[in-house]
Order: C-alpha cells, then sequence, then structure tokens
C-alpha cells in the first residue's frame, strides 16, 4: 500500500536565500515540492514567516 506523507517547514527568515536553502535541502531528501504559504507581516511588505509543504510517497502503513 502507497502512503503520502507531508513535511512542514516553518522559517520566520523570508528571504530568496533562505527559501532556497530550504527548497535545495528538502528536494535532496526525496520530498517532492508541493506549496509554500506566507504569513503576512502589517509593518512591511515582506512577509513574517513561511511555511514551505513537501510530500513524498512511501510503501507502508500509515503512522
Amino acid at each position: 500500500m502507497r502512503v503520502t506523507e507531508y513535511r512542514v517547514v516553518e522559517t520566520q527568515t523570508v528571504t530568496d536565500e533562505s527559501l532556497t536553502r530550504i527548497l535545495n535541502e528538502e528536494t535532496t531528501k526525496g520530498w517532492v515540492f508541493d506549496g509554500m504559504t506566507f504569513v503576512p507581516n502589517e509593518a512591511s511588505k515582506r512577509p513574517r514567516m513561511a511555511f514551505v509543504i513537501f510530500v513524498r510517497e512511501r510503501d507502508g502503513e500509515a503512522r
């Protein structure tokens, strides 16, 4: 049976460098990028934090 696993990486450093690092690190580990959500910052145009979402399929039972 195929099981879908999800991984959410939270970061408060929302820069192109930090997001690129997260994407490269997690995809190297076999995770597939699924989406990104930003938390707005009322005092600035830059988001306060970001959640980067990854998925992967594996064999086995759900945990």
